[in-house]
């Protein structure tokens, strides 16, 4: 068996990037031989929200030896892809699939692989993407008529595949743990490098943290509404660079500035490095998502490897995250009072249940190595 893997790795940064790299290793582990493609363009600068597509020296990235071959917006390179993989005889494809944007280049890869025999698995992070674009269903209905098999981490994503292609042949995985970040260090060091120790009181407080992108669907006004009613004994920490268009930013920052709270707010809205991660989780009491929707959920994972219970809204695949493994609360809508009551729920059941035992029991069962052998399980499976 050989496969090829072609995704996001190193240099480009992000969780997509860091996952990759990580189930790659997994092969390694299990003397599975494997090459990694990567892009050369993977989004057009003008496309790109954040300030670089590119790991910086201060993240902790793997960087996995890969050939950069394809260009999302090239479809020579498609082309070029295809016939430098048949060379090596790979027999299986393996994907990843988070935006209809990229359905024409990995689609026709597998498009002209399948004629050699190589079997293709994708593993499905959102089959549509969160914010649409008229062009999303065509996209998808290509990629999925060139791709065989599926590995999907959330029941949303399950149910909008088989609504896509009823008959796919697919497994559920939850997402593996990000475990790339360090271990958990002590609160009290953890705060002091974040420069939070010298906020008065701050070692009694309840810290609660909104960590990744800022983006409308992920519901940090809400986040900030619900904080509004939460009482004096609870802090909360935004880190996560900002996607949002400027008028949103602005919206965002006047919220920011009148916020009757805002001395319990320390807010970081800029691009979060790997190794800032790890002090802001082991400050950390809650990781709240207040999405207004959603599939799954690469935040959550990191808070599943530093045992920090999750606060979700019941949203596409969130409540499958947290309910199964009694690793958190849920809010049972998108609204700053449930988001509230579902806060103040999980610091009234820390009394009670320990969750980080929980989370300890999920990471053993769901590493990196099961995925990896869920995925040769589900290509014997399509032989």
């Amino acid at each position: 068996m050989k496969i090829a893997y072609l995704s996001t790795f190193y240099p480009f940064r992000g969780g997509i990037a860091q996952f990759n790299a990580l189930l790659y290793r997994s092969f390694e582990k299990l003397d599975i031989p494997v090459s990694a493609y990567n892009f050369t363009t993977q989004y057009p600068e003008f496309l790109f929200p954040g300030q670089t597509q590119y790991s910086t020296s201060e993240d902790n990235a793997d960087q996995i030896p890969t050939q950069r071959t394809i260009s999302s917006i090239n479809p020579i390179s498609y082309l070029q892809t295809a016939s430098k993989m048949s060379k090596e005889e790979p027999t299986l494809l393996l994907m990843r699939y988070w935006l209809p944007f990229f359905a024409p280049a990995l689609g026709t890869v597998a498009k002209k692989l399948k004629k050699q025999g190589t079997k293709s698995i994708v593993i499905v992070d959102n089959m549509i993407p969160h914010e649409k674009r008229f062009f999303d269903e065509a996209f998808t209905k290509y990629f999925l008529k060139n791709t065989d098999a599926y590995i999907v981490m959330s029941k949303s994503v399950e149910k909008d595949l088989l609504e896509r292609k009823p008959n796919a042949k697919y497994i559920f995985h939850p997402h593996p743990i990000y475990e790339h970040f360090g271990e958990k260090i002590a609160r009290k060091e953890a705060l002091q490098k974040l420069e939070l120790s010298k906020i008065e009181g701050i070692e009694n407080k309840k810290i609660l943290l909104y960590f990744g992108f800022v983006r409308k669907y992920k519901g940090l006004d809400l986040l900030l509404e619900a904080f509004e009613n939460l009482d004096d004994s609870y802090f909360l920490i935004i880190a996560g660079e900002s996607y949002l268009s400027d008028s949103e930013n602005k919206e965002l920052q006047t919220i920011l500035d009148n916020h009757p709270k805002k001395q319990n707010i320390d807010t970081r809205l800029r691009y979060v490095s790997d190794s800032e991660v790890n002090l802001l989780f082991s400050a950390a009491d809650a990781n709240v998502l207040p999405y207004r929707h959603a599939t799954q959920s690469g935040v959550s994972a990191i808070a599943f490897h530093f045992e920090v219970p999750s606060v979700v809204t019941d949203v596409g695949g969130l409540r499958d995250l947290i309910e199964p493994y009694n690793a958190g609360t849920i809010a049972e809508n998108a609204t700053p009072k449930a988001i509230q009551n579902a806060i103040e729920e999980l610091f009234k059941n820390k009394k009670d249940i320990d969750y980080g035992e929980n989370l300890r029991d999920f990471k053993e069962k769901y590493s990196w190595e099961n995925l990896a052998k869920k995925i040769l399980e589900l290509y014997e499976e399509i032989q």
